[in-house]
């Protein structure tokens, strides 16, 4: 039997509005106001995000400003990720949904069968990562440089990247799947020790990951975008998918949380234990 979730295809926003936006999602979902959901969106101009526990002294502001990008912190985990020439999604469940596994990487692999689905509508033959991370200690402050459990993999390439976090009750994932990337553009938003090893770094990550362009030859529109990736998810999750649409008292909250969190440097420049310690002062 499937389970009726909302639908909601949001378009073009700030970054600010983006990550507030999710987490407002979330909020709904513990509140009981919106059934489980998933949204569609894109972004205003290219973005770097950065995980929730990433410190920021990793990125080269300088670099942000010169390609009038815009930077901020998601409420999700993992490593930063340029937001650009993609579609991203993003996803609220209850954890005590009776499709969730409680275990982050099984629910990984339920939930990203959308994703997995989606490829297929667009002609790639995508599959699932399961590295031996015991056997690697390499981190990496960029996203995409590695694959992590249950990330999506063509010819060895990771194609996209996911994020998750549990708060409230309630499951929210996220991820980004790029068309097309701008490798100088993204390299020029990271700090690195000499312009040799942003270089060596730059090509290391050319082996590594993949787009949709790169693997079809093609270049979709958002629109195709979201056609494919919302049947591949009605079909990956075994959902029908019903058409959400926010009141003006949502969109309102949105952009307050947007002006009150996604847009700050507390939140954007600062870890989470300096963020307490700031909000003690």
């Amino acid at each position: 039997m499937e389970t009726n979730w909302g639908l909601l295809d949001t378009g073009y926003h700030s970054a600010a509005i983006n990550m507030a936006f999710d987490e407002c999602l979330l909020n709904w979902q513990s509140e009981g106001k919106i059934p489980p959901t998933l949204r569609f969106y894109g972004w205003n101009k290219p973005s770097l995000s950065i995980g929730y526990f990433q410190r920021a002294k990793t990125i080269n502001f300088e670099g942000i400003r010169k390609h009038d990008c815009e930077f901020v912190r998601r409420l999700t985990g993992g490593s930063a990720v340029l937001h650009a020439d993609e579609l991203t999604y993003s996803l609220v469940i209850s954890e005590n949904d009776p499709d969730i596994p409680k275990s982050v990487t099984k629910a990984y692999y339920v939930l990203t069968q959308g994703v997995l689905e989606g490829y297929k509508n667009l002609g790639i033959d995508a599959d699932f990562a399961i590295p031996e991370r015991e056997l690697d200690n390499d981190r990496s402050a960029i996203c995409f440089e590695k694959p992590s459990f249950y990330e999506m993999l063509v010819d060895g390439k990771k194609i996209c990247g996911n994020a998750q976090t549990r708060k409230k009750g309630v499951l929210l994932q996220h991820g980004s799947l790029p068309i097309t990337m701008d490798n100088d553009l993204l390299f020029d938003l990271f700090a690195f020790s000499s312009e040799k090893m942003r270089e060596r770094r730059k090509v290391r990550f050319t082996e590594k990951a993949t787009t949709i362009q790169e693997v079809t030859g093609k270049t979709f529109t958002y629109e195709e975008m979201v056609e494919a990736f919302k049947d591949g998810f009605a079909k990956g999750l075994s959902i029908s998918l019903t058409p959400y649409e926010l009141t003006d008292e949502q969109w309102a909250e949105v952009k307050e949380l947007a002006e009150t969190k996604y847009a700050t440097d507390t939140w954007n420049l600062y870890t989470s234990k300096e963020r307490e310690t700031i909000a003690k002062v």
